[in-house]
């Protein structure tokens, strides 16, 4: 199987699940986990996954090898992933976890069943925070919740893990616990650095990107996918909202690159001063 989707959907608890659901509390001894992005490389398939798929199987008739995030084994590593996934099928089966299913090979794709897993819906997600903070005593307010939701963008994962971190900080978690905890920055605080560009008062907006990247701690690429978030909620005509998707764009590559934070994040808040009049008519 081959298992595609964003990060923390629950790919790998499928997986374990499934295990435990074959082979019950002895699912370990039949179950072999891999991490491809720690051991990429095509001796690793030579090595310990064929070992283990040639090795008799303990119960229930076959054995499982979960290779996590897949998509990072080199195409040298995959086609001899391939060879074996064909050599020892009657002994072994195969479970590939990816974000990106384009980067498996398509041989391998055509010997899997594809599963596409979906970002989680936000009900899920607050369901589960408030299980979670039920459990542990904790008191969470609903404007905190729905930051955590529309930070961690589907991923169950980081929403627990924000959740985590606010805990260590207050049980009476509300959304400023949140921001301090996590490296949000509060919607409100990104649509002023935005609104203080469109105006045309680039100086106080520069003075505001510096409050917030050093009293947030957050980087450039986490603030750059927090401005993109916000001009895509803003009133504004579709060709100039294209424009500017076109230039964070732009300047979320060059961060990527190892530029400059600061110095970049300042030149895009002067990219949006400049298109301020058209984005204010």
């Amino acid at each position: 199987m081959l298992f595609a989707g964003p990060p923390g959907v629950g790919k790998t608890t499928a997986a374990l699940a499934l295990a435990y659901e074959f082979f019950g509390d002895a699912y370990q001894a039949n179950f072999l986990e891999l991490n491809a992005s720690d051991e990429r490389g095509i001796d690793v398939v030579r090595g310990r996954i064929k070992e283990f798929a040639r090795s008799v199987a303990l119960a229930g008739g076959f054995k499982i090898i979960f290779l996590d995030e897949a998509d990072a084994l080199t195409k040298d590593a995959q086609n001899a992933m391939r060879r074996t996934m064909e050599k020892y099928s009657r002994v072994a089966r195969f479970i590939l976890s990816c974000n990106y299913s384009s980067k498996i090979i398509e041989p391998i794709q055509s010997r899997t069943a594809l599963f596409r897993f979906r970002a989680l819906n936000n009900e899920d997600i607050k369901a589960r925070l408030k299980f979670i903070a039920e459990k542990e005593s904790l008191k969470i307010s609903e404007d905190a919740i729905d930051l955590i939701i529309e930070a961690s963008e589907g991923d169950m994962r980081k929403a627990i893990n924000m959740l985590q971190s606010s805990a260590a900080l207050s049980k009476d978690i509300t959304r400023e616990v949140v921001a301090s905890a996590t490296s949000v920055v509060l919607p409100e605080k990104i649509a002023e650095l935005i609104n203080l560009a469109v105006e045309g008062r680039f100086a106080e907006a520069r003075k505001l990107l510096r409050e917030l990247m050093i009293s947030y701690s957050i980087s450039g690429e986490d603030l750059i996918m927090q401005i993109y978030r916000e001009i895509m909620k803003m009133d504004m005509k579709e060709e100039i909202r294209v424009k500017l998707a076109d230039i964070i764009g732009e300047y979320n590559f060059r961060l990527v690159e190892g530029s400059n934070e600061v110095l970049q994040m300042e030149a895009l808040l002067a990219q949006i001063a400049l298109l301020g009049k058209e984005i204010r008519t």
